[in-house]
């Protein structure tokens, strides 16, 4: 494992060929967003391909292709919120709807920025147990028990423009569950959402929007860390195609899950959750 990290950080990517990247960066814009985890994912194909596990490091410095995604996507929405705000802030009313999504937001992020610093030395370690295949079989399976009970007791009836700022602390605590490989950020704040009687699409762009900073500030903190690791221009270029990639699949996820929520349940993604984290804990053991 030793040859898989560099200055003590998880930079297995470093190992990928560009065509490895650019397939684990499709792969992983696509699972960041929909709720299937995309660490899952990125230890699946490696394992079946006999190609290097990409590492933690590229998983959190893939999450600026979300990054991009998300803001490109839902830019109406992120430009109605700041603008809405601000005009609240300068005439004092505190019961605007646009600012208090946006406070609420702010105070979603600090659970997870609280946890992710307090393990960040365990979650971003070369060989962390926590990337184990059964550590994240595991996760899957409990995760799809999870989204299943939600769809059957979830009245799917709330809309955005009911969300509170008490509805965006709450699933920025369920947030903070992604920091297990597994788990899945989406799949968290999603079945949170839903748990809360949003409508599918909706628990699905409370999820996104909540998520902006936690994506944005895990990112560039990787990226700060990789900075300083002494990686060679090689390695930046294989990270490089895979944030490329990652960036235009993520898009391409957020679009479809949309989409695909406005017709149709989550129990896809129950089964195919399931399926996957039964075939993980079957390898392992």
């Amino acid at each position: 494992m030793a040859d898989l990290c560099t200055g003590g950080i998880d930079t297995g990517f470093t190992h990928l060929s560009l065509a490895q990247a650019a397939i684990l960066g499709v792969v992983q814009g696509i699972t960041e967003l929909l709720p299937i985890s995309s660490t899952a994912h990125m230890r699946i194909i490696p394992l079946f391909s006999g190609w290097p596990d990409p590492g933690s490091a590229f998983s959190a410095a893939m999450q600026l292709a979300a990054l991009f995604a998300v803001v490109t996507y839902f830019r109406r929405d992120i430009a109605e919120l700041a603008t809405g705000s601000v005009t609240a802030l300068a005439r004092g009313n505190f019961q605007n709807h646009s600012l208090r999504i946006v406070l609420g937001i702010g105070f979603a992020t600090i659970p997870i920025g609280i946890a992710g610093i307090a393990l960040s030395s365990w979650l971003n370690a070369c060989g962390t147990s926590l990337r184990a295949p059964w550590v994240i079989g595991a996760a899957s399976l409990t995760m799809a028990a999870l989204l299943a009970v939600t769809e059957l007791v979830s009245t799917h009836r709330r809309t955005f423009a009911q969300a509170s700022m008490f509805d965006c602390i709450l699933i920025g605590i369920a947030q903070v569950g992604a920091l297990i490989p597994g788990v899945s950020r989406s799949g968290s704040t999603i079945t949170a959402g839903l748990l809360m009687g949003f409508g599918r699409a909706d628990a699905a762009r409370l999820s996104f929007l909540i998520g902006l900073p936690a994506i944005t500030l895990a990112g560039l903190k990787e990226l700060w860390v990789l900075s300083h690791a002494g990686l060679s221009v090689e390695a930046w270029e294989i990270l490089g195609v895979g944030l490329l990639t990652g960036s235009i699949s993520a898009f391409a996820a957020v679009w479809g899950l949309l989409r695909f929520f406005e017709r149709m349940s989550a129990w896809p993604f129950v089964i195919y959750r399931a399926a996957m984290g039964i075939l993980l804990l079957t390898i392992s053991f």
